[in-house]
């Protein structure tokens, strides 16, 4: 197995070598020289975003061309058949060179969707929309989330109808990262009503030109837009394109689900990772005079402490990885631990700041904080709240009592 990675390490050098320059030293730090973003959402202008999307896609097509666009992919439909260890690998040795960020691409199309469509998906789908996706060629949403249907995504209320060889879907999504670009969308629907709220679910692909489908753009309030509102009225979507068993869209969504909560817990690059970094916060706190505040400096400790526990988690999952081993509860815990570190640290740094964290001096490290402290409600929410994470690690790990089911009006009325 060593011997098998190094190899595979060295033909990454040489595919990467041969079509992309190194990037700069992203662990050298020295205060007020170099870009000062902070930003977990992007606030690009729309042009500038169709621009990195096309990007995005060019590397993907050189990716794939050079047999690295689906490491882990079955052959048949253009992957390497290779370990998620191997996957890891690569992204560990490109992390190293200057290369466009294929997140549009990779988080929900490559990371979420294309499991799914490859474990439920009708033969004729996956070999349509596989290696389309795993070649930058076709985009992929998310129509899972609903006004009334977000974590207790079993409420779902869009519902689909029969109509001979046909389903007809009516009903709204909401929070749709990259709607706007995408070639089709992995969406849940009602199909039965008079089930159980698990148990009368249908997944179904929709293509995202089809009459009837509406994309909204969502401006948030760090001032970008990456999520959408979807509208689908009278779409028509043919059987062949439902995923799973008729009103067994459940398991569909679980398995869209863990893959998930798996990439938000293992996030940590970009300039965001910055948030966590001792050199960084430490310079901070002397550029702002408050490094001698010692309640300040405490919580510093205990912060940095913490990134380094979720660091030493993702590295124990890792290990059952190349061990042949499914990590368990760690992702979860990771993903949790994730987005409580990132709120901490926005909240540290609006602290030590003080006001020049809300009004623009112009100074170097200090306004540009702005946009993670706007964007922390949103970490604590995407890919499971924090209060679903913590149910489902105190029933299904550590063993604790369902919390009471809370009775509808309906129950209550009779």
């Amino acid at each position: 197995m060593e011997h098998d990675m190094q190899d595979f390490a060295a033909e990454v050098r040489r595919f990467l070598d041969a079509h992309a320059a190194k990037a700069p030293d992203r662990t050298a730090f020295t205060w007020g020289e170099g870009d000062d973003t902070m930003a977990y959402f992007s606030s690009l202008p729309p042009e500038e975003e169709r621009e990195h999307v096309r990007r995005a896609r060019d590397w993907q097509r050189i990716r794939h061309e050079n047999g690295f666009g689906w490491i882990t992919g079955p052959p048949e439909y253009g992957g390497r058949g290779l370990t998620p260890v191997h996957d890891l690998l690569y992204d560990s040795i490109e992390s190293e060179y200057d290369v466009a960020d294929t997140g549009t691409l990779s988080v929900i199309g490559l990371g979420m969707i294309g499991p799914t469509i490859l474990a439920h998906a009708q033969p004729h789908l996956k070999d349509r929309w596989l290696p389309a996706m795993y070649r930058g060629d076709a985009i992929a949403c998310q129509l899972f989330s609903e006004p009334g249907a977000g974590s207790d995504l079993a409420s779902v209320a869009t519902r689909a109808v029969r109509d001979g060889g046909d389903w007809v879907l009516n009903g709204q999504k909401v929070w749709t990262s990259v709607a706007q670009h995408s070639q089709i969308g992995l969406a849940l629907t009602r199909t039965n009503p008079d089930a159980p709220k698990h148990r009368g679910i249908t997944a179904f692909l929709v293509p995202m030109d089809a009459p009837g489908v509406e994309v909204r753009p969502l401006r948030q309030m760090t001032g970008g837009a990456d999520f959408n509102e979807v509208f689908l009225t009278d779409v028509r979507v043919p059987d062949d394109h439902r995923l799973g068993e008729i009103d067994g869209g459940w398991t569909v969504a679980l398995t869209t689900l863990m893959n998930e909560r798996a990439t938000v817990g293992s996030e940590g690059a970009g300039p965001v990772a910055a948030a966590l970094s001792p050199d960084r916060l430490s310079a901070l706190m002397r550029a702002t005079w408050t490094w001698d505040d010692r309640a300040l400096r405490a919580r510093l400790a205990e912060l940095l402490v913490d990134a380094m526990a979720t660091e030493h988690l993702n590295a124990r999952a890792l290990r059952k990885l190349r061990g042949g081993v499914v990590p368990g509860p760690e992702m979860s815990v990771s993903k949790l631990m994730y987005g409580q570190n990132l709120t901490r640290a926005a909240h540290f740094v609006s602290d030590v700041l003080g006001p020049r964290v809300i009004a623009d001096t112009g100074r170097w490290g200090t306004y540009a904080w702005s946009e993670l402290l706007l964007a922390t409600p949103a970490l604590r929410i995407l890919g499971g709240t924090e209060e679903i994470m913590k149910n489902i690690l105190a029933e299904r790990v550590l063993g604790l009592p369902k919390e009471p089911a809370v009775a509808t009006t309906k129950e209550v009325r009779s």
